[in-house]
């Protein structure tokens, strides 16, 4: 427990789930499919907007609760390659949310000394949204602390397209192509060098991954939670954690 100084208050629900977590046993990579800005907004009977800025005070958390727990890498879907059928406004509306989250908290990302990186076709965004994410990732890229992939515009089968595309590429120059091996597809893929997730978190309960790192999360546990991603905060992660640890990962074995 002292480990986790000052994640908790004394005495609180999340005291006592961090008094379960085993600090010998915590997942390397956690990966979060944050669902629900929408309908936590509709029950309010608040425009959609407010669903999505709600939402971003639950990243805050989340992702300085990882850091302090001592996690290698979060990786967090924020934007998927479908979300462009969404109507104009309510995109060019997440486009501006998302710069203004980068922009307001990446002097504090820096102080924790987390290395911020979007991963997907970022190139596919505009202009504007790509200058902010790369001045992110310059000023964060000497950070030694958890790695923090932001997924956006982001698609598992795309990144899978991708990978296999950069492959045929290099060794299209190289000459003979090579027989694919795992190992070669993992290094071409947006999280090369990262290890797979040990657990994915699915918050508002819907039982879906939603081309979601179709490749990296093979053995990955799955945590689904009824929770609506603008209500999620540090007692859910840690519900998570626990739940995780409690289970036997064999990876097809014994």
């Amino acid at each position: 427990m002292a480990e986790f100084e000052g994640l908790a208050e004394p005495g609180s629900v999340e005291a006592e789930l961090l008094r379960k977590i085993d600090r010998a046993r915590m997942p390397r990579h956690i990966a979060v499919i944050m669902d629900g800005n929408g309908r936590w907004a509709g029950l309010r009977n608040l425009p959609r907007v407010s669903g999505h800025r709600a939402g971003m005070e639950s990243v805050r958390e989340i992702v300085e609760t990882s850091a302090k727990l001592g996690l290698e890498v979060l990786t967090l879907y924020a934007f998927s390659v479908e979300n462009w059928k969404r109507p104009r406004s309510e995109v060019r509306m997440l486009m501006n949310l998302l710069k203004e989250y980068v922009r307001r908290e990446i002097k504090h990302i820096g102080e924790s000394n987390i290395r911020f990186r979007p991963i997907g076709r970022i190139h596919e965004l505009e202009p504007s949204v790509q200058r902010v994410l790369e001045q992110a990732v310059r000023s964060t890229r000497d950070n030694s602390g958890m790695l923090l992939y932001v997924a956006l515009n982001y698609g598992g089968r795309a990144e899978l397209v991708d990978a296999f595309n950069r492959m045929r590429r290099r060794t299209g120059r190289a000459g003979t192509m090579r027989a694919i091996t795992e190992e070669m597809l993992t290094q071409h893929l947006y999280t090369a060098g990262a290890p797979d997730p040990d657990l994915l978190i699915r918050t508002s309960g819907e039982m879906r991954i939603s081309n979601f790192l179709l490749w990296q999360i093979a053995y990955s546990e799955i945590h689904v939670t009824p929770t609506l991603w603008p209500d999620f905060r540090r007692r859910h992660l840690f519900e998570a954690i626990v739940d995780f640890q409690q289970r036997s990962r064999r990876y097809g074995g014994l």
